[in-house]
């Protein structure tokens, strides 16, 4: 008889953080509509964000961090759900290779997220009720425009850098691409110019075990006080396999069993590595929305950046002045650094400014993520070397 009792607190929680987010918030009403590929115009809607450190006086210091598939806005604080350190921890903050005493870092969340900025568990204002599904499809250019929208209403001209991992990376090539003058510096990691047929695949698994199960009620759980925890979890732990490797498992886990000496011959998680996949999706629908799962996913899939430029990759980056620094990590299999040379050698051809770092990791597509010791010295770099051509002053100490 708990169940309903959660149920309820995990609702309270998604239309809390969804329309009232612990964050900033930039709104914007019907003189401010977002244009969407779909044809849809948004409006009225709002940007949910995080800031760190202090813009300095002339506005040439801001740095925007754009968050993966599953972050949000809280990249270097407590998170106000889960009560975890932020997701970027190792690389934003005093004296990281971001550093919030040097630059003013900004973090929103995405388009269709479900912390703050409006998405499907954001309520409608025509209606009274949670957008669901009724929420129109968003694509990565959306995403964009709608963090180019936050970046005008905070008054910044031109951001220093703009710098995302995974579908942050895409955000990143899409900032470069339809911005190029408001971006002094990108750095695209772990990513692609494009969702591979794979990885439209392994999403397309996750969002079924979504919409199986029978508490998403058609994407109106909420309306039904219901969340659908087990097809979301599911799609959780299949995804969470392709952010590892498999030497990262093999590390990690091997064929230890858990907590136990030897198999039950049930269906219980007997080994470690099954445990472990379990946390993971039980955990993260405490923190996100289902629908949202839907959305972003789908955003992903349709981003195909060369496609909106007459089928040449190159062409997005015609005449660009951006300086560019493109990260991979050789065990990643997800975005795997064919990926980003492929980027490597569009911007090679469009005559970019463009330096390609692949770094040896057996972390698989996280790494960017974790603490890999090449991968800051190389951002640090970078940064240091486009505020020098920038002009803003070192960093202290």
């Amino acid at each position: 008889m708990a169940r309903p009792k959660v149920v309820e607190s995990i609702k309270e929680a998604a239309r809390r953080e969804a329309d009232l987010p612990q964050s900033h918030v930039a709104r914007f009403g019907p003189e401010s509509p977002l244009k969407l590929d779909c044809g849809i115009s948004l409006s009225p809607y709002q940007v949910a964000y995080k800031t760190y450190g202090t813009l300095n006086a002339d506005k040439s210091n801001a740095v925007l961090v754009t968050h993966a598939l599953t972050g949000d806005q809280h990249v270097a604080n407590e998170h106000p759900v889960t009560g975890k350190p932020g997701w970027w921890e190792t690389m934003v903050g005093p004296g990281l290779p971001i550093d919030t005493t040097r630059y003013f870092v900004i973090c929103s969340n995405v388009l269709g997220g479900c912390m703050g900025t409006t998405g499907p568990s954001s309520m409608n204002s025509a209606t009274g009720r949670p957008w669901g599904v009724d929420f129109p499809l968003v694509t990565i250019p959306d995403i964009v425009r709608a963090q180019a929208a936050l970046i005008d209403h905070l008054g910044i001209d031109q951001l220093f850098a703009v710098i995302g991992g995974s579908m942050g990376g895409m955000q990143v090539l899409e900032w470069a691409a339809s911005y190029p003058d408001k971006v002094f510096a990108a750095m695209p990691i772990a990513t692609a110019a494009k969702h591979s047929a794979q990885n439209i695949a392994f999403h397309e698994v996750g969002r079924q075990a979504v919409m199986a199960d029978p508490e998403w009620h058609g994407g109106r759980y909420l309306e039904h006080n219901a969340v659908p925890r087990k097809g979301l979890a599911v799609a959780r732990m299949a995804a969470h396999i392709t952010y590892l490797s498999e030497a990262a498992l093999q590390r990690k886990f091997g064929r230890e069993l858990q907590d136990r000496e030897r198999p039950t011959f049930t269906f219980d998680a007997d080994f470690q590595v099954e445990s472990y996949l379990r946390h993971q999706g039980s955990s993260f629908v405490e923190r996100f929305d289902a629908n949202s799962y839907l959305y972003v996913t789908r955003a992903m899939d349709y981003y195909d950046l060369a496609a909106d430029h007459g089928g040449v990759l190159a062409n997005a980056f015609k005449g660009t002045k951006t300086r560019f620094c493109v990260m991979g990590f050789t065990s990643d299999w997800l975005f795997p650094t064919s990926d980003s040379r492929a980027i490597v050698h569009a911007l090679n051809a469009a005559a970019a400014n463009v330096s390609f770092v692949e770094i040896e990791s057996d972390k698989g597509h996280d790494a960017f993520l974790l603490d890999e010791p090449e991968f800051f010295a190389t951002a640090r770099g970078f940064l240091a070397g486009a505020g020098k051509a920038r002009g803003l002053p070192e960093a202290e100490g």
